[in-house]
C-alpha cells in the first residue's frame, strides 16, 4: 500500500522545494576560496571568473565586500586590477546575477627575486657557514638552494645544505687551501627565479671565534702577579694540527690603558699588575701558521685582583678586661702614636697667632725703615755733587779775574 509521501501532490512540494534550495545549497558549500593566484605589485592583475557566460552581468567582492580597488570588469567578467599595491591582497569572489557563486581566488602580490647579498664566515679550517639576504622584500615565500665549486663545470659543484631558516647553509671541509672558490644561491618564488653569485678565499676570511672559559687567579706571595686561563674556541677542534696564537690585554679596571701580552699556550702569568686593584683581562685568537688571516673577537672580560698580604693589613686592637689581665702584673705598652697631624689646642692656636701678628709688625717696621734710610743716602748723594759743581764754577771765575786783560 503506498504511503501519504508518494502522492503526486507531496512529490511537486519536495521537488518545488529541492529546486529553490538548490542554489543556496550550492553557494554555502563552494563559498570557500578554491585557488591561489599570484601577481605583480604595481602593474595590472586579471582574475578569471571561472565559467561566466559572455556579456552575462556579473559581481565581485573582495573578503565578502563588494567595495574593490581600482578595476575593470571585462565582457565576459573578468576582474582587472589596476597599479595593484598590497591593499590589493585578500579573498576574490565571483557571482552571477542570481548570488550563484561562480569562482572564488586568493590573491598574494609580490616581485620576482632579485640579487641577494652573501657573506661567509670560516671559524676554522673545516668550516664554512655562508648566509645571504635579500636586497628587496619580494613580499613573498621563496624557496634557496645553494652550492660551491672552483669553476663553471657542474660536474664538480657540490650541494651546501640550507638550513630551516633559508638563511644561510654549512660548508664541511671546503678545501681551504684551494685559491679560489664561487659561492652561489638560487632563490625561486612564485613570480620566478634569480641566481646570485659571489667569489671567495676561504684563507682570506679565516676568522677564529673568541677563546672560551677566561679566568683570571691570584699568585700566592705576588702582590703584583696574576695568572690567566683560557680554552680555544670549541669551533676550532684541530689545535694541535693548526695552533693557535692568542693576544691577551689588560687594565686596572677603570683605567682606559691597556697593556698587551702574546702567546701559544692555554695560560699566561702577567708580571706587572697594579698592587690592590681589580684587573679587566680579555683575551683573542688567530691562526698561527698563517699570519694573514683575522684576529677574532675579543672574549667576554674576566676580572681579578692580585694577592694581598693580610698581615700587613692594620690589625684591629681589642681591649681585654682587667680583670682578666690586670694592668698591675703585665702593664700593657701601647703604640706610639706615628701621626703628624697636631693635636687641636685652642689656647696653642691663640699664641700662635698673637706670634704671627708681632713677626709681621717688626717686619713691616724693618721694610719702612730701610726705604727712608735709601732715600736719605740717595738725597745725600745728589746734593753733595750739586756742591761739588758749583765749587769748581767759583773757582773758574776767579782764575779768569786774576788774568790780566
Amino acid at each position: 500500500m503506498p504511503g501519504p509521501w508518494s502522492s503526486p501532490v507531496c512529490l511537486t512540494v519536495i521537488w518545488f522545494l529541492s529546486w529553490s534550495l538548490a542554489p543556496s545549497c550550492a553557494q554555502n558549500g563552494n563559498d570557500e576560496v578554491s585557488g591561489l593566484q599570484y601577481g605583480h605589485l604595481k602593474s595590472n592583475v586579471t582574475l578569471e571568473c571561472g565559467k561566466s557566460p559572455i556579456r552575462t552581468p556579473v559581481v565581485w567582492h573582495l573578503n565578502h565586500s563588494s567595495e574593490l580597488p581600482w578595476h575593470q570588469v571585462t565582457s565576459d567578467g573578468s576582474l582587472i586590477l589596476l597599479q595593484t599595491d598590497l591593499s590589493a591582497q585578500g579573498d576574490y569572489s565571483c557571482y552571477d546575477h542570481q548570488g550563484l557563486l561562480l569562482h572564488s581566488v586568493r590573491l598574494r602580490l609580490g616581485y620576482p627575486p632579485g640579487p641577494l647579498s652573501i657573506s661567509c664566515r670560516v671559524p676554522s679550517h673545516v668550516h664554512v657557514r655562508c648566509s645571504w639576504a635579500d636586497s628587496a622584500d619580494t613580499y613573498l615565500p621563496g624557496k634557496y638552494t645553494a652550492s660551491y665549486g672552483k669553476n663553471q663545470d657542474e660536474d664538480r659543484w657540490r650541494p651546501c645544505v640550507v638550513d630551516a631558516s633559508g638563511k644561510h647553509c654549512d660548508i664541511d671541509l671546503p678545501g681551504y687551501w684551494e685559491v679560489l672558490h664561487v659561492f652561489r644561491v638560487t632563490e625561486t618564488n612564485a613570480l620566478g627565479s634569480n641566481t646570485t653569485l659571489t667569489s671567495i678565499k676561504f684563507n682570506n676570511l679565516l676568522k677564529p671565534d673568541p677563546p672560551e672559559s677566561v679566568v683570571v687567579k691570584t699568585v700566592e706571595g705576588h702582590s703584583t702577579r696574576l695568572q690567566v686561563y683560557w680554552s680555544p674556541p670549541s669551533s676550532w677542534p684541530q689545535a694541535i694540527a693548526f695552533p693557535l696564537t692568542f693576544h691577551i690585554r689588560y687594565k686596572p679596571q677603570g683605567s682606559s690603558y691597556w697593556s698587551e701580552l702574546f702567546t701559544e699556550d692555554n695560560m699566561l702569568t702577567i708580571y706587572d699588575a697594579l698592587a690592590g686593584h681589580v684587573h679587566q683581562v680579555e683575551v683573542r685568537a688567530r691562526d698561527a701558521i698563517d699570519e694573514g688571516t683575522q684576529w677574532s673577537d675579543w672574549s667576554s672580560p674576566a676580572f681579578g685582583q692580585p694577592w694581598e698580604d693580610e698581615s700587613r693589613l692594620e690589625p684591629t686592637e681589642e681591649v681585654l678586661p682587667e680583670d682578666v689581665f690586670p694592668s698591675e702584673m703585665f702593664p700593657i705598652f701601647t703604640k706610639p702614636e706615628t701621626s703628624t697631624a697636631r693635636s687641636h689646642n685652642p689656647a696653642y692656636e691663640d699664641e700662635g697667632s698673637v706670634g704671627l701678628v708681632i713677626l709681621l709688625v717688626l717686619f713691616s717696621v724693618v721694610v719702612i725703615v730701610c726705604t727712608v734710610v735709601s732715600l736719605v743716602f740717595v738725597m745725600w748723594v745728589k746734593q753733595r755733587r750739586r756742591n761739588q759743581a758749583n765749587k769748581q764754577e767759583l773757582t773758574s771765575m776767579v782764575k779768569m779775574k786774576s788774568m790780566p786783560i
